[in-house]
């Protein structure tokens, strides 16, 4: 490759951008508040009740490529009793929302279980939302020994 002084100038000019930017660039990871709001947005604005939910997930996770998680309702799943979606937040990942499941009488249980990446250790919240308006919460922290998001 023959190198011409308008090659070398480009380069140089690419190189020097790169390093400014390159200096300011950070993982983008959700805040709390974020997270939070995005909780409000998902429950209309109703403050979420603890109990009915239960989150289960490790406290230590090895590898957050692969996090084992299971949201389940105490729910008879028929009527006003009736889960119509749960929704997983990790606030310490890039996108707080990791997981949606809608249900309907059909389901015959609010189980849900899947496997989630985690950036970090961060908190991972599972939220219910009842037919009859009513919203329930459950929140774990799970330590993540090597992260699942570039980190």
């Amino acid at each position: 490759m023959k190198l011409t002084r308008r090659n070398v100038l480009g380069l140089t000019v690419g190189a020097v951008a790169f390093a400014v930017a390159g200096a300011r660039i950070t993982p983008a990871f959700a805040s709390v508040e974020e997270t939070e709001k995005s909780i409000m947005d998902f429950t209309g604005g109703a403050a979420p009740a603890e109990g009915r939910i239960t989150l289960t997930a490790p406290e230590i996770a090895e590898n957050g490529n692969t996090v084992p998680v299971t949201v389940t309702v105490d729910s008879a799943m028929s009527g006003d009793d009736l889960v119509e979606s749960i929704i997983i937040f990790a606030d310490g990942n890039p996108n707080p929302a990791v997981a949606t499941f809608h249900f309907s009488e059909l389901s015959g249980a609010a189980l849900a279980t899947t496997r989630i990446r985690l950036a970090k250790t961060q908190n991972v919240v599972a939220v219910a939302k009842m037919k009859d308006g009513s919203v329930f919460i459950d929140k774990k922290q799970v330590k993540v020994t090597i992260g699942g998001c570039g980190g």
